[in-house]
C-alpha cells in the first residue's frame, strides 16, 4: 500500500504484488475537512492509513498489509506519550497486521501516474532541524522540542519535570531530549538550534564549564552529538524560538487531553547526577594570580621591601572574610575578589537566563554588585 498526502487531500493506492509484478487492487481518495487541513504532516498520513483501514476493513482483518511510505509513522505511532487523536488512532491501527517499509522504486505505471501529481516525501538520510528550549520558574521547571524535517513532518515533544532545576540545566536537558527524539525517528544529520547563548557556547567550547552538574551535562551532550554523523548547534534569536518556548509553557499548564500530536513526558528524575560525572578538579591556581601579594601581606605581613610602603596602602582597601578577599568600596558593600576566570563564569551567568542577554542597561551592573557578597 502507498499513502500520499496533499495539503488539501490524501491518496493512497493499495496493490498485490506477485512475482514481482504490482497489480493495483483499490484506489482511496480523501478531501480533507477544513479543520484536518490545519494537521500536522505526520497527522495527515496518519490520517489516510485511518481512513484506509476503515474503507477497505476486510482486506486489512484477512492479510498481511505493508505499507511503503518514507514518513517515520510506525516510530511515531509506536511511542507511549503520544496524546489525543494520535493514542487513539494507534489503538486503532494495533489491531491489524500492518508492517512498514521506504517506499523505494515504484514499479507500476499507474503507481508511477499516480504519484507524479503529488509532492516528493522526504527522506532520512538529512535536512532535520531541531529546535529545543528549556526554561525554569518559581512554580516549575520544563522543556519543549521541535523537531521538523523536509515537507514539513513535524514533532513536538513537552517535558515537565519531576525535579527542580537552573535554567541552564533545563537547557541542557532539552537539547537532550531532542537528540534523543531525532536519532530515534532516524534522523543521522541534524542542525540543532538554541536561544541559549551560554549553552551554545559551552558547547562548541568557547565558554568553560565549570560547575560540576553541568560538567556532566556537557559531556552527555557531546556523546549523544557523536551518535550523529552531523549535528551543529546554532544560536538563534529568542523570537525564532517561540514553537519550543509555547511547548515548555504547554508542559507546565495543560493536561494530557488536548487533541494534539504533542508528546508530553514527565521526566522524574535528571538525565544525568554529579555522581557520574568523572572527577573535575575545580581548584582553581591561586598563585601568579593578582589577589596572591595582597593575601600574602594581609596575612603575613609579608612583601619586598621596595613595595612595602605601596602595598600598605594598597592593602588598606582590602580585608579578609573566611579566608576570602574582600574590597572596601566606596559607597557599595564590600565587594568578593575572584580571578579572573571566574569574573568569566559569572559574566556569563549574568547574561544568561529566561530574560536571555536583554537585561536593561543597568541591570548587570546592579546584579553583579550583590554576586558573592557577605551576608
Amino acid at each position: 500500500m502507498y499513502l500520499a498526502v496533499l495539503e488539501e487531500a490524501t491518496s493512497v493506492a493499495l496493490v498485490q504484488e506477485a512475482e514481482g509484478v504490482e497489480r493495483p487492487v483499490y484506489f482511496v481518495s480523501q478531501t480533507l475537512h477544513t479543520a484536518e487541513t490545519r494537521y500536522q504532516m505526520i497527522e495527515k498520513v496518519a490520517l489516510a492509513l485511518v481512513l484506509t483501514t476503515r474503507r477497505m476493513h476486510p482486506y486489512f482483518q484477512n492479510h498481511l498489509i505493508t505499507v511503503r511510505t518514507d514518513y517515520p509513522i510506525f516510530k511515531i505511532l509506536s511511542k507511549l506519550d503520544l496524546v489525543g487523536r494520535m493514542i487513539d488512532w494507534s489503538v486503532e491501527l494495533s489491531e491489524f497486521d500492518i508492517h512498514y517499509q521506504p517506499r523505494g522504486a515504484i514499479k507500476s505505471q499507474c503507481l508511477a501516474d499516480f504519484s507524479a501529481e503529488l509532492t516528493p516525501l522526504p527522506t532520512l538520510s538529512g535536512g532535520w532541524t531541531l529546535y529545543v528550549d528549556g526554561s525554569s520558574n518559581k512554580t516549575a521547571c520544563g522543556a519543549g522540542v521541535v523537531l521538523e524535517g523536509l515537507d514539513d513532518p513535524l514533532l513536538e515533544q513537552a517535558l515537565q519535570f519531576g525535579f527542580r532545576a537552573t535554567n541552564n540545566q533545563a537547557e541542557y536537558e532539552a537539547l537532550l531530549a531532542g537528540l534523543k527524539l531525532a536519532y530515534n525517528m532516524g534522523a543521522r544529520e541534524v542542525v540543532c538550534k538554541n536561544d541559549s547563548q551560554f549553552m551554545v557556547s559551552q558547547i562548541k567550547g568557547e565558554f568553560e564549564v565549570k560547575e560540576p552538574l553541568l560538567q556532566c551535562y556537557y559531556h552527555a551532550a557531546q556523546n549523544s552529538i557523536a551518535r550523529f554523523n552531523k549535528a551543529p548547534l546554532e544560536h538563534i534569536p529568542r523570537e525564532d524560538n517561540k514553537r519550543a518556548n509555547i511547548l515548555f509553557k504547554l508542559s507546565v499548564t495543560k493536561k494530557k487531553s488536548h487533541q494534539r500530536s504533542v508528546i508530553q513526558i514527565w521526566l522524574r528524575h535528571p538525565s544525568v547526577s554529579e555522581t557520574e560525572c568523572p572527577a573535575i578538579d575545580e581548584v582553581e591556581a591561586e598563585t601568579d594570580n593578582w589577589m596572591t601579594p595582597i593575601i600574602q601581606y594581609i596575612k603575613n605581613d609579608t612583601c619586598k621591601p621596595e613595595q612595602e610602603k605601596a602595598m600598605k596602602q594598597q592593602c588598606a582597601r582590602y580585608t579578609m572574610i573566611n579566608e576570602d578577599l574582600y574590597q572596601r568600596g566606596y559607597s557599595t558593600l564590600l565587594l568578593k575578589c575572584i580571578t579572573s576566570k571566574r569574573a568569566e563564569y559569572i559574566l556569563a551567568e549574568i547574561h544568561e537566563g529566561i530574560c536571555g542577554n536583554h537585561y536593561g542597561r543597568y541591570g548587570p551592573v546592579g546584579r553583579l554588585l550583590s554576586v558573592d557578597c557577605p551576608g
